[in-house]
């Protein structure tokens, strides 16, 4: 049996959609419908019963939180798995090139964690999504794009390509068994070509504008940092790195991030 944690989470629910119809998968969220398990990292006792039968464990990072909120739910994920006689853990991490960024902790704590443990494990590095750049670099109400940053370029990835190689890799998961994949963009974007694919200007602000625009949308202390971080990796050139694996998981070329970013833009 195939389990797939965080079903009800963005990346989960396109996992889930391309699982359905085996019958050999279950999926796992907090808030469970018909024919779903109760998966709360937050909650370790349900784990016992939530990973019950489990054969393989697609452990989608539960990120959102201070590391060491992350760290202590990916221990009790996988320490329940290695109770629960789960063979194979199949984790979606961070990039390589995700080390210069805040959030990049956990992740490879967890990856360390896998590693130790006497279970099965493939992690997929997943790069930054094409859809953040949407978040990350909107044109403002003038029309101009304002994101700080400066000369740098993403690797950005389409987060539906990223469910379709998740999926894959867990119902074969003995075939990748060991095995680290990089999965990033093929062509790394900056400010400049976000903004030619919209036909507005690119006028790149500072990081110090942002962290003052980011702390006065609401958003809660921790993602402040890490919003901000992102920025700074990018600016920096340090989240341009392309190639990786994806394309040969996919067994087709991934979909173009500069398309999934205008895309997320028009149906805004």
């Amino acid at each position: 049996m195939i389990l797939v944690t965080g079903a009800g989470g963005g990346l989960g629910r396109l996992i889930a959609q391309r699982l359905a119809g085996r019958q050999d998968v279950v999926l796992g969220t907090r808030q469970p419908g018909p024919a779903e398990r109760r998966i709360d990292f937050d909650d370790p006792a349900s784990l016992a019963d939530g990973f019950a039968g489990a054969g393989t464990l697609l452990l989608i990072s539960a990120g959102y939180g201070e590391d060491d909120i992350v760290i202590a739910r990916h221990e009790a994920a996988i320490s329940a798995a290695e109770q629960a006689g789960v063979r194979h853990v199949v984790y979606t991490s961070l990039s390589a090139a995700g080390d210069h960024l805040a959030y990049a902790l956990p992740h490879r704590w967890t990856e360390r964690r896998l590693r130790e443990s006497a279970l099965d494990w493939t992690i997929l590095r997943n790069g930054l999504y094409a859809e953040l750049l949407a978040l990350l670099a909107p044109p403002g109400p003038d029309g101009r794009i304002t994101a700080p940053l400066g000369s740098g370029r993403l690797a950005a990835v389409a987060r539906e390509d990223l469910a379709d190689a998740a999926a894959r890799v867990a119902v074969s998961a003995a075939e990748h068994a060991e095995r680290v994949y990089e999965l990033v963009g093929e062509r790394a974007l900056g400010g400049s070509d976000l903004a030619a694919a919209l036909a507005v200007p690119y006028e790149p602000g500072s990081l110090a504008e942002a962290r003052e625009s980011i702390a006065a949308s609401g958003a809660q202390p921790f993602q402040v940092p890490m919003l901000v971080g992102t920025y700074s990796a990018i600016s920096a050139g340090f989240m341009d790195a392309t190639g990786g694996d994806l394309a040969t998981l996919l067994g087709r070329r991934p979909r173009p991030a500069l398309e999934v970013y205008a895309q997320v833009l028009a149906g805004a």
